[in-house]
């Protein structure tokens, strides 16, 4: 008998959909699990995450670790909340559905290896996708302008999902991948009209950036700009600063700020660990990449500098002397 169940997901994220493709493929036909629902959860959730009650049974993909997710994977650095958490996996690690590698560039790469590896189960039908979430989460674009302004089908479901984010869209944008190819999945009305929008709020959001961005002598690019009916990329400061080591800015809107950062993925050298220096301020992420929402706004900029201060003092790599925009 198939037992009703909840997937939870990290978005808005291309790895987090693709994440929830692959599991409730296996799980459907692996334990015959019956979703009603796809649950999106976000970096908001973090301050309740523990607290919150699971349906049961349920995944949880690509993020947080919850002691009562009966499936869980994940590849982020900063999963474990609490030291309590951290001991409840280590219980379970060895539990055939619990999955965790901190040195997967995605969260979908990690299942596709994983669940081949314990289960014998790979559906060649999505080699496609995860290729494309171990891209895209990972930052493996040849250029910054393939990672602001491109268009392959993929990259155009990607920039679908932060525009209008209703649960209805996801649900069918993760039942759409189930059965259908990229192609045609980033031809459907809802993807094109959304991944339309947010190419023309990328592009006002470039010309807002333009005027509030700057560069240190370590190569630190640093910004602070609302957001207001504009879109800021992540990777637009290297449009600007190609040569710039890290970024680091607050993006401000009507439900506070949010603080991000990544390094360069267009250079060679040894990053600092930015998901645990953002794990410090509240916040989490990758090797590479950290963000943190700070609900009041006039605490971002202090927020940001002590940011900026810890990837300066961890930060072993050569000075640059550059000017500003």
């Amino acid at each position: 008998m198939a037992k009703s169940a909840l997937l939870y997901f990290h978005s808005p994220c291309f790895d987090g959909i693709v994440s929830a493709v692959i599991a409730s493929d296996f799980l459907e036909a692996h334990y015959r699990w019956n979703f009603e629902r796809f649950c999106a959860v976000d970096y908001n959730d973090r301050a309740c995450w523990l607290s919150r009650e699971l349906h049961s049974p349920c995944a949880v993909v690509d993020f947080i670790y919850h002691p009562q997710a009966t499936f869980w994977a994940d590849h982020h650095s900063t999963t474990f909340l609490t030291a309590d958490a951290k001991r409840d996996y280590d219980r379970r690690r060895n539990a055939p559905t619990i999955f965790y590698n901190d040195r997967m560039g995605s969260c979908s790469k990690l299942l596709w290896h994983q669940l081949k590896d314990r289960f014998d189960y790979r559906n060649q039908v999505y080699s496609d996708i995860v290729e494309w979430a171990e891209k895209i989460d990972s930052a493996r674009y040849s250029s910054v302008t393939e990672a602001v302004f491109g268009d392959a089908p993929a990259l155009r479901i990607r920039a679908s999902l932060g525009v209008n984010p209703e649960p209805e869209f996801f649900d069918r944008l993760i039942g759409e991948l189930r059965v259908k190819p990229l192609e045609e999945v980033a031809s459907l009305p809802q993807v094109e009209i959304r991944a339309s929008e947010l190419r023309s709020q990328v592009q006002e959001g470039l010309a807002r950036l333009k005027n509030n961005i700057r560069i240190d002598d370590n190569g630190i690019v640093s910004f602070d700009v609302d957001s207001a009916g504009v879109a800021i990329s992540r990777y637009a400061p290297y449009l600007f600063f190609p040569d710039g080591r890290y970024s680091a800015g607050v993006v401000r809107s009507s439900a506070g700020a949010k603080i991000t950062a990544m390094r360069n993925p267009w250079r060679d050298f040894p990053s600092v660990n930015l998901g645990k220096i953002f794990e410090r301020f509240g916040g989490g992420g990758h090797e590479r990449v950290g963000a943190v929402l700070v609900p009041d706004a006039e605490e971002a900029a202090a927020t940001l500098d002590g940011i900026i201060d810890e990837i300066r003092r961890e930060d072993a790599g050569p000075q640059l002397r550059t000017g500003t925009v």
